[in-house]
């Protein structure tokens, strides 16, 4: 059985090695944690002097973060808005590695067809692995995949229950097998495995156990310098992030408030995260907030950021920028680089609720901590490893958060002793935050362990178990493939489907056949 190790950042430090040229290839460039931990690694690496360009399906300068648009990162949008993002309600999976693979296929006629880019050194993927085979067969080029969680326990879009997980149906195990094999094998192809906690290697390994190569933990990084104190929540408006829980805890701490006390006078929520109006969840995750809001009677206040369109809630809350002020819960859309940092300098800043379960790793509390904020999560994931607990209040003296079931009424309280903390309770877990993301944390230490990873990717040489290298005829027909689908689907879009997922799937699947049988021959 392979070992689950941490990458040791004080290894290897040649600095007579050359800067290399890397290509990160995700898939959809918008607002979260997946992206900010790309836009961080490409940042790191670029100041570490190599060449980073990223490869993406969709990029809109409006839901994106400003590094990616003002030309800090070179980021290559390879638009698939012609291909939809589900058929019949369904098979999101199908069409997002549909997406990835057309996004190769145009990345490799570039390549090598119409040579308008320098073919890069090495590759890193996300979130998706199917790609994964025909980068390292087509290129020769090694890949290092970073791991974020097994899609197979996302599938419906809500939290993971990794400690019994339900047991699928046979129409659910007919419709998902096909994209978990496919996750499984291309996962198990790549040279090198990252993934962002010790809590998603575990989850890998568990959920795959064909895959025997080590995963190194490379945990996401912040860049310290520029983080000042952070927002009271920080989430993607999606059902699986379970902000509803911040909200009605903060509902009781209201209701629980003495007029008396000062600490609780004029307290509001700020509720800011990734929004995209095309995701059906994101929009019913919004209004059912709001609808939560308004339930407990409490005022709001929308900050698009030129968003649109908006739910259709039109109901009693305050949706106007003169109401900004007054207003208990502000849903902020979108937040700008500018707006952020005026929300986290602010010197009332209390804390941090982080309320996703089971998160892959989670990159808010640390950004909270590295500002010196107290932050709540739940007990699961990747915020048992950031976080130090503070389990009671006789143990405020010893941790850097309160990690709590996700039970609205534990976490009131625990906004109730963050809000009381005394003046030097408050400045002696500061530091002790700041000291736990800067001896762990750090951009530069994801950056050292990111090169460390595609350094030793590269001294692997030319990949060598590739079916379709030389003049072998399989992969002359994998690279026509990949170009006729991709000429195929740009035709006729609306046609080409299904037939481009039937396709897409035997192709891979005799690739990934070829290989198995080409090392079993070589044993």
């Amino acid at each position: 059985m392979a070992q689950i190790e941490v990458v040791d950042s004080s290894g290897d430090s040649d600095t007579e090695r050359r800067p290399l040229h890397i290509a990160v290839l995700h898939p959809d460039l918008g607002i979260g944690g997946a992206e900010r931990l790309i836009a961080d690694a490409s940042l790191s690496l670029q100041q570490r002097g190599h060449i980073v360009e990223i490869f993406t399906s969709h990029h809109d300068p409006k839901h994106s973060f400003e590094e990616t648009n003002n030309g800090t990162l070179k980021v290559t949008e390879i638009s698939t808005s012609f291909l939809p993002r589900s058929v019949f309600g369904g098979f999101y999976i199908y069409l997002a590695i549909l997406r990835q693979l057309y996004l190769v296929a145009v990345l490799l006629s570039d390549y090598y067809i119409g040579q308008t880019k320098k073919p890069c050194d090495v590759f890193i993927v996300d979130q998706l692995s199917a790609c994964v085979p025909f980068l390292r067969w087509i290129t020769g080029h090694r890949v290092v995949f970073y791991c974020h969680f097994p899609d197979k326990l996302l599938a419906g879009g809500k939290e993971a229950d990794v400690q019994a997980p339900k047991k699928r149906g046979i129409i659910s195990r007919l419709y998902r097998g096909p994209a978990d094999w496919v996750e499984e094998r291309s996962t198990g192809r790549s040279d090198i495995l990252l993934a962002n906690s010790q809590f998603t290697s575990q989850m890998f390994k568990k959920s795959f156990p064909s895959v025997d190569q080590d995963i190194r933990v490379v945990y996401p990084g912040i860049n310290i310098a520029a983080t000042q104190p952070t927002l009271v929540s920080m989430n993607r408006f999606e059902s699986k992030k379970n902000v509803k829980l911040a909200l009605e805890a903060f509902a009781l701490l209201l209701q629980s408030k003495s007029s008396t006390d000062p600490a609780l006078k004029n307290v509001r929520l700020v509720l800011a995260g990734g929004y995209d109006p095309r995701l059906p969840d994101n929009v019913e995750t919004l209004t059912s907030l709001i609808s939560t809001a308004q339930a407990h009677s409490l005022t709001w206040h929308v900050v698009a950021n030129g968003t649109a369109p908006l739910p259709p809630v039109g109901l009693a809350g305050a949706s106007s920028d003169d109401a900004s002020s007054s207003a208990e819960v502000t849903f902020l859309l979108n937040f700008t680089t500018a707006q952020r940092q005026y929300l986290l300098r602010s010197p009332n800043t209390l804390c941090l609720l982080y309320t996703p379960g089971n998160e892959h790793f989670g990159i808010g509390p640390v950004e909270a901590m590295a500002c010196g904020l107290p932050v709540i999560a739940c007990p699961t994931g990747g915020p048992t490893e950031t976080i130090v607990d503070i389990t009671s209040v006789s143990s405020i003296g010893s941790g850097t958060g309160w990690l709590r079931t996700p039970i609205a009424a534990e976490w009131a309280n625990a906004l109730k002793e963050i809000i009381q903390l005394s003046p030097t309770d408050r400045k002696a877990l500061s530091l002790r935050a700041k000291r736990r993301v800067k001896e762990n944390f750090g951009m530069e230490e994801m950056g050292v362990k990111f090169e460390k990873a595609l350094y030793e990717a590269m001294e692997m040489g030319p990949v060598t178990d590739s079916p379709v290298h030389g003049s072998d005829l399989a992969g002359g027909a994998i690279v026509v493939l990949c170009l006729g689908l991709w000429w195929y689907l740009a035709g006729k879009a609306s046609l080409g489907t299904i037939p481009a997922i039937v396709l897409t799937f035997v192709g891979l699947g005799s690739a990934i056949r070829g290989t198995i049988r080409a090392n079993r021959a070589n044993e």
